[in-house]
């Protein structure tokens, strides 16, 4: 499994998907219901004494297999806007996170909380998994928050990330700059994969 996980961490998201689809059909080979998004948001902000640095993306790939009631979501790092400055966006992609060596972000795992899917209403859950960042996996449960309404869910989370978790080392002259602590928060309309 960790070598699949690995192989679809290298792919394009089109071939992401399709692995994921894949590999869920594979395990159960009994129709499966699967909420997809491609054009999920995730913004992060580093909140240091002297700098306030936000970014933000809305090329985040992502599904839900609400039978099984696990997920897969990953986003390029080098598709994040915002920034101070061009050259705050040129060290964030080729200093700290070395978006070349290491192109994509992700977070799979499972959803804790039963979640009668087929039930209008907001749910607060807790998720499981592995959050890939910089080429390093960290087990985490994420809080999150799902709505379900009119046959599409909307999702919402947030959490923070400790840059030497995922060994992204800092500068000490940028200590004053760039927060150790990063908030992120992340928002998907997701829709049910067509048949």
């Amino acid at each position: 499994m960790a070598d699949l996980f690995n192989l679809v961490l290298k792919m394009d998201y089109k071939s992401c998907l399709l692995v994921l689809f894949t590999l869920f059909s594979a395990i159960n080979s009994e129709a499966q219901t699967r909420y997809i998004t491609d054009e999920g948001s995730i913004a992060f902000k580093s909140d240091a004494p002297l700098e306030l640095i936000q970014a933000a993306s809305k090329d985040m790939k992502g599904i839900i297999d609400i039978d099984r009631n696990v997920f897969a979501f990953s986003v390029y790092m080098s598709s994040f806007q915002g920034f101070n400055s061009p050259l705050q966006r040129e060290h964030f992609n080729e200093n700290y996170l070395e978006t070349v060596k290491f192109p994509k972000a992700s977070f799979s795992g499972k959803i804790i909380e039963t979640v009668d899917w087929t039930q209008d209403g907001t749910y607060e859950v807790r998720t499981k998994g592995k959050l890939h960042i910089h080429g390093l996996d960290q087990e985490r449960i994420i809080k999150g928050t799902v709505v379900i309404a009119d046959g599409k869910i909307k999702l919402e989370a947030y959490f923070t990330v400790l840059l030497e978790e995922h060994q992204i080392s800092i500068p000490k002259i940028m200590f004053q700059k760039i927060a150790e602590e990063i908030q992120v928060t992340i928002g998907a309309h997701l829709e049910k994969q067509s048949s």
